[in-house]
């Protein structure tokens, strides 16, 4: 995979928790260019401010939805039960790169900004949330 010269990428994140949830849950940098083809890394930050271990699972979009086929994640948080003891704070780790062909797909032309956007929701044991699909 090689790098695409010339196209920077603007990549925003953002960061929500449902009301089931009382963590505290924030990315680490507001915004990081990439070039396609570049592996890129990224942080969120989660708290959990009570006195007692909640578990927590996290799901994604990207934005443009479009673009979304284009997001490869290599290390993520997401889809999997993280566990916060009382006050623990932890840092989550996004590794991902914006594949090549981004650059050649009409739709993507306009693009320079895509968002990153994570939503922690409280977990039960086991629970396993479904994928998102882009077709």
């Amino acid at each position: 995979m090689e790098p695409v010269r010339g196209r920077v990428i603007r990549v925003t994140f953002n960061a929500d928790v449902h009301s089931s949830i009382q963590w505290n849950f924030q990315p680490q940098q507001s915004e990081i260019y990439v070039v396609p083809g570049e592996t890129a890394l990224a942080f969120y930050k989660a708290k959990n401010p009570t006195d007692k271990p909640i578990i927590g699972i996290s799901t994604y979009n990207v934005i443009p939805f479009e673009a979304g086929q284009y997001f490869n994640k290599i290390q993520c948080f997401c889809f999997e039960e993280q566990r916060l003891n009382p006050q623990e704070e932890v840092d989550m780790p996004v590794f991902f790169y914006i594949d090549p062909e981004f650059v050649e797909d009409p739709k993507m032309a306009k693009v320079d900004l895509i968002t990153l956007s994570y939503t922690f929701f409280e977990a039960k044991e086991g629970q396993k949330l479904a994928l998102p699909g882009y077709q």
